[in-house]
C-alpha cells in the first residue's frame, strides 16, 4: 500500500505530529522526550514569535492505515535576508525504516519549498539557531539532552539515499569535572580580573541577573553572529527565550562576568542534565512532570551547557576561562562530575581548543543535510 501525507491542520493533528515520537522511541533509553508544551509552543503560530518572518507547514505520513512518519518544512525570510541565500528548512523530521515513508515526507517538504520559490532546502533545523538542529550521525548509544535531537542509525542513510548531502556538523564533547580548581588557574583568572577591570557577578538569588537580561541577549546575538544558520533576534523573541531560561536560573550554574561599569560583556547559562526527569515524566509537564524537573534541579548528576556568550571586543582576552573556572566551582561544589557541551559547529576550533585542558571525550556527532532543488 502506498503512503498518505497529510497536512497537519487541526489540534488534533499537531497533537499526533507532537506525540508520534513518542511511540516509536517508547523503549529507547538514549532518548530524551520533550515536553509537550514546549512543543506545541514552539509550533504553534499564535505562541511563537518566529513566525513573524517565518512560513512553515507541518505533515503526517500513513501507511497501510498507521501513523509512520512526520516532518516541518519552513521558510525563513529573516535569515534568507541575512546570508543571501534562498534555501528553506526540513524539521522535527521522525519516520519508522521505510524508504518509502521517508522519501514521500522528504519530497512533500521539496516541493512546498519549491512552491515557495526556493533553491534548496536543509535540516532537520528549527526556526531559529536556539531551536534543536542537526541529525546525530555518530553517537546512538549516548544519552541525549533537553537540548539535543536523537534519532536512530538509520536516519542519515535514507537521507543520503534520497539525495542529501552534508552541509555541516556539529560536535558534541562530554567532560570531566575536575576534583578541585587548580591554584595557578585560581590566580590566572584573578590576575585577568584585575586586569581586565571585570567582576563576577554576586549571583546568590538569580534575581540578581535580572538586570542584565538586555545586555544578555545582545551578547547572545554578537557572539553568534557568525556562526552557520543564526539570525539576531527580534524583541518578541528575546521575551519569548527570557520566559523559558531565565524563570530556571540556578546561580551556582549561571555566570555572568561585568566590567567596571557593570556593564555585561559576558555569560553562560548551564542547567542540571534534565533527561532523566524528562524520561519519567514522559513528555507531560503537569501533575508530576514539573517534580521529576525540580528534583533534577534540586539533585543534578550532570550539568548541560546552554549559552554561552563574550562580547567580540573581550573575546581571546582570558574571559572563557574565567566563565568555565566558575561552572567548575559550580559543579564541584554540587558533587557533579559530568559536563555536556551540547552542540558546536565542527570548525569552532577556538572552543574546541578550550577542552584539551578537560579530561574529555567527542562522543557525538550530527550533522545539517541540504539537497539542491
Amino acid at each position: 500500500m502506498s503512503v498518505e501525507i497529510r497536512e497537519v491542520k487541526t489540534e488534533g493533528d499537531l497533537k499526533k505530529f507532537i506525540k508520534f515520537p513518542y511511540r516509536i522511541y517508547k523503549n529507547n533509553q538514549y532518548w530524551a522526550p520533550p515536553l509537550f508544551k514546549d512543543e506545541k509552543s514552539i509550533l504553534s503560530e499564535d505562541s511563537n514569535p518566529a513566525f513573524e518572518f517565518c512560513e512553515a507547514k507541518y505533515w503526517l505520513a500513513y501507511k497501510n492505515g498507521e501513523l509512520a512518519g512526520r516532518i516541518a518544512a519552513i521558510k525563513n525570510d529573516a535569515l534568507i535576508e541575512k546570508w543571501k541565500i534562498n534555501k528553506g528548512r526540513f524539521g522535527w523530521i521522525d519516520f519508522i525504516d521505510d524508504e518509502e515513508v521517508s522519501g514521500a515526507l522528504l519530497n512533500t517538504a521539496e516541493k512546498w519549498a519549491l512552491e515557495m520559490g526556493l533553491e534548496a532546502i536543509e535540516g532537520p533545523m528549527g526556526f531559529t539557531d536556539l531551536d534543536d538542529e542537526g541529525m546525530l550521525i555518530e553517537g546512538f548509544e549516548e544519552q541525549s539532552t533537553m537540548a539535543t535531537i536523537y534519532n536512530y542509525s538509520y536516519y542519515p542513510e535514507h537521507l543520503a539515499k534520497h539525495g542529501y548531502i552534508k552541509e555541516t556538523d556539529w560536535l558534541e564533547f562530554e567532560l570531566k569535572t575536575p576534583d578541585s580548581v587548580p591554584e595557578k588557574i585560581v590566580r590566572l583568572n584573578e590576575l585577568i580580573l584585575k586586569r581586565s577591570k571585570l567582576k563576577v557577578v554576586d549571583g546568590k538569588k538569580s534575581k540578581a541577573y535580572i538586570k542584565y537580561i538586555p545586555d544578555f541577549w545582545d551578547i547572545i546575538d554578537e557572539s553568534f553572529d557568525d556562526l552557520f544558520g543564526t539570525m539576531p533576534l527580534t524583541q518578541k523573541q528575546k521575551n519569548y527565550y527570557t520566559d523559558q531560561y531565565f524563570s530556571m536560573l540556578i546561580p551556582d550554574f549561571t555566570t555572568f562576568i561585568v566590567d567596571e561599569n557593570d556593564r555585561l560583556i559576558a555569560a553562560g547559562i548551564t542547567f542540571p542534565s534534565f533527561t532523566e526527569a524528562l524520561r519519567k515524566a514522559k513528555g507531560n509537564f503537569i501533575p508530576f512532570g514539573a517534580i521529576h524537573m525540580l528534583m533534577a534541579l534540586k539533585f543534578p548528576k550532570k550539568l548541560d551547557f546552554y549559552l554561552i556568550g563574550v562580547r567580540k571586543e573581550y573575546q581571546g582576552r582570558g574571559v572563557i576561562s574565567l566563565m568555565m573556572n566558575e561552572i567548575n566551582q559550580g559543579a564541584i561544589r554540587n558533587g557533579i562530575t559530568l559536563c555536556e557541551t551540547n552542540v558546536e559547529l565542527e570548525d569552532n576550533k577556538a572552543v574546541q581548543d578550550m577542552w584539551k585542558h578537560y579530561d574529555h571525550r567527542q562522543h557525538k556527532r550530527r550533522r545539517c543535510f541540504i539537497k539542491t532543488l
